[in-house]
């Protein structure tokens, strides 16, 4: 029986950890992470190195002003399990023109763990265990994203802006409604490419609703601790990319296009390089195409400082490959993160499908 009670109390203590960890009414390093995963298999094999080159219905995440691109409306969906396949990740969008000027896009993200045991009611105040007390519940967090893109006088600058609603969910325990903008610009040349996204300029916002009945039923399972409801807003900070990029085409059915972004939080960070004031981590990636059909994608990046078993530090990186194939408007793209075991990070297989609208014609 004192087994069962152990389990009780590991159980009770993890909602307690989630609880504790979205209270904070303080501004923190690491909130709304979920929409900072990034989207699009082409991106994730090129390490995320797009904020400059991105181009088509995915610049909605990740710099909008480069929707101006667009030729036609645009669909995307990707599908990828992290976590040995615990955790679902999944994004939709869409993109069109408005005219030869400005484009519109909408896209939706889940990131969610499902068919969680929730075993908090499966032994009672006397010690006896009721299986048919066990019931499940799902934590998933969505992503809701309004983009706006528009041209502006001076040739090749365009700017862009997107209007996020963020909608979390942690089964019956407790929910919660953000709010945030984020803004982008992007400059071309004949030869190269330059943008800028800051993703929270506002600070998003995340109010959370803790339902009082569930937590007392967990309130004071540890001693000490858990005994008061914690705060109930949180604020997440600002983030900045800058992207430059090039591309290059040989004999004109061959290309190569090469992109280097720095990734910059306004915190300090286990990020290689990381002061008070900013934290910063760069990453590079590269795509070799033949006639616009068939891409070969490489990156590397989320260069972190990691403390060893022993003490020592040493510099984890994230490498990732890709592959992509496209035929009239249809096009297919696959990367698998991690390559290497070189960072923290576990590898994902991440899948993505792109529709122009001149398939339905």
């Amino acid at each position: 029986m004192s087994k069962f009670l152990r389990l009780k109390e590991k159980i009770l203590l993890l909602l307690l950890l989630v609880s504790v960890t979205l209270g904070a009414q303080t501004v923190r390093k690491y909130s709304n992470e979920f929409m900072n995963i990034g989207v699009d298999a082409a991106a994730f094999g090129m390490s995320n190195a797009v904020v400059a080159s991105s181009a088509d219905v995915n610049s909605g995440y990740w710099n909008p002003a480069g929707m101006v691109n667009l030729e036609d409306k645009q669909i995307s969906l990707m599908h990828a399990s992290y976590f040995a396949n615990i955790a679902n990740y999944d994004y939709a969008a869409f993109a069109m023109p408005l005219d030869d000027k400005s484009a519109v896009g909408l896209s939706v993200i889940r990131f969610g763990v499902d068919d969680i045991l929730n075993t908090t009611q499966l032994i009672d105040d006397a010690g006896n265990i009721y299986y048919d007390r066990i019931s499940k519940f799902s934590t998933a967090d969505y992503g809701f994203t309004f983009s706006y893109a528009r041209r502006l006088p001076l040739d090749g600058l365009n700017y862009g802006v997107n209007a996020k609603v963020i909608r979390r969910v942690i089964g019956d325990f407790a929910s919660s409604w953000g709010f945030g903008l984020d803004a982008a610009v992007q400059f071309r040349t004949d030869k190269w490419m330059f943008g800028i996204m800051a993703r929270d300029i506002t600070t998003t916002f995340n109010a959370w609703s803790i339902d009082e009945k569930k937590f007392a039923e967990i309130q004071g399972a540890v001693e000490g601790q858990n005994q008061e409801l914690p705060e109930t807003t949180e604020i997440t900070i600002p983030k900045l990319q800058l992207g430059m990029a090039r591309k290059f085409v040989y004999r004109y059915d061959f290309s190569l296009l090469a992109e280097v972004d720095l990734n910059f939080r306004f915190a300090e960070t286990n990020d290689i390089i990381s002061s008070s004031f900013a934290s910063i981590t760069p990453s590079m990636g590269l795509e070799f195409a033949y006639i616009d059909m068939v891409y070969v994608r490489g990156g590397v990046g989320n260069f972190q400082n990691i403390t060893q078993l022993d003490g020592g530090d040493s510099v984890g990186f994230q490498p990732n490959i890709g592959v992509g194939f496209r035929y009239k408007g249809i096009q297919v793209d696959y990367a698998l993160t991690d390559i290497g075991d070189q960072s923290a990070a576990l590898y994902s297989n991440v899948f993505s499908l792109k529709l122009d609208w001149e398939i339905f014609r």
